[in-house]
């Protein structure tokens, strides 16, 4: 695409834009909008039905081989304000992955990192670097960036997750590189515990004093458990005496978030209660896991079920209101802008209350979130 080329009345002027735009120069004068009094946010709040999800993942299956299109079945969650991009938010890639009974997906890797977050089902295998991870209900799974992964069904029974992949921020930095497996036999191992989760997951505060070495940059632990998940959740509602609660999925050696790029989060809102509204710069992808409620994104208000997949572009209010209790997965790409000094958070119903604005360079806020009302009393 040409340089634009500016012109003026002036022919001296008009002369100098004519030269600029020869050599693929731009005055900066003629320019506006590169500098916003806020983000630019072209991504729109939206939801992908879990129902829809589950039936057109179970359609593909039944047209298109799981060899076709990169060895994967995968429904890419497109935002309609990303001009027909495959993204959810401008910064991640989220979509469901189905899996019928018996089949394998080949191993290959790829430097965007992924994760799995399973809404239903159990039985399916995902081997990273050889590393035999089993994918139930409700759990986190891991594929690091450049790891070989492949997934394998042994059952009867199809499976479908949702994936998220930190691609767009890859892309953007051209950095994407891919590499297919090799073309032996698929592996279709399969343990009672994954070697990750034999070294690293002893449970809280238990890690090994001489283990393997650490990869660097991400978690060692590639599989989070929906039993320890759920189990902390009720303690940490049972402690605060709160409505409502978020856990993050952490590192359990070094502590930070599970992946340079991606922030994982789950929130549990117990029945009848509200979170605050709250809005970051940066995308966030949610799934829900169990119960029903409203999710509100901007403007936008959705009732929610269990898969269900939402779209929160950056510096987009959102909030929850569950009708029945309401677990709520969450992915963001907060770590990269920590890295950056750019994550900027904003409690819209603190600051109602007189709390105003925290920047990233302020306190972090914890792990573990527990709302007050103004009062200081939990809700």
């Amino acid at each position: 695409m040409a340089t634009q080329r500016f012109g003026a009345t002036d022919p001296d002027l008009d002369r100098l834009y004519q030269q600029l735009a020869d050599r693929s120069l731009q005055p900066l004068w003629e320019l506006s909008g590169l500098l916003t009094p806020e983000p630019r946010v072209k991504g729109v709040p939206f939801r992908w039905a879990g129902r829809e999800l589950r039936e057109l993942g179970a359609r593909a299956g039944d047209l298109v081989p799981v060899d076709r299109g990169g060895d994967r079945r995968v429904l890419a969650c497109c935002n309609p304000g990303l001009d027909g991009a495959p993204y959810a938010v401008s910064t991640l890639w989220a979509a469901v992955q189905y899996l019928r009974g018996h089949e394998v997906a080949p191993a290959h890797r790829h430097t965007p990192a992924a994760l799995r977050f399973v809404v239903e089902g159990k039985g399916v295998w995902t081997l990273v670097d050889g590393d035999p991870l089993h994918m139930g209900t409700s759990d986190l799974v891991l594929t690091p960036s450049w790891t070989f992964h492949e997934h394998h069904n042994p059952g009867p029974e199809p499976m479908i997750w949702m994936d998220v992949l930190d691609l767009p921020v890859v892309a953007a930095l051209d950095a994407v590189f891919f590499e297919g497996g090799p073309s032996a036999d698929a592996d279709t191992r399969t343990t009672a515990r994954s070697a990750s989760e034999g070294w690293f997951g002893g449970g809280p505060g238990l890690v090994p004093a001489d283990g393997p070495a650490l990869p660097p940059h991400r978690s060692p632990l590639l599989a989070y458990r929906w039993a320890d998940t759920d189990r902390a959740l009720d303690t940490l509602l049972d402690t605060s005496g709160g409505r409502w609660a978020t856990l993050r999925y952490t590192d359990p050696v070094r502590g930070g978030d599970v992946m340079p790029t991606m922030r994982c989060e789950i929130t549990r809102t117990l029945a009848g209660a509200s979170t605050d509204s709250v809005r970051q710069t940066g995308g966030r992808v949610l799934c829900v896991l169990h119960g029903t409620g409203e999710v509100r994104i901007g403007t936008e208000h959705f009732d929610v079920a269990p898969g269900d997949i939402l779209a929160v572009p950056s510096w987009t209010p959102w909030s929850v209101h569950a009708v029945e209790q309401l677990d709520l997965f969450s992915t963001s790409d907060a770590p990269v802008l920590d890295a950056l000094g750019l994550m900027r958070t904003e409690n819209l119903t603190s600051r109602e209350a007189g709390a105003g604005t925290r920047a990233a360079d302020e306190s972090p806020g914890p792990h573990l979130h527990t709302p007050t009302d103004p009062a200081g009393a939990p809700r």
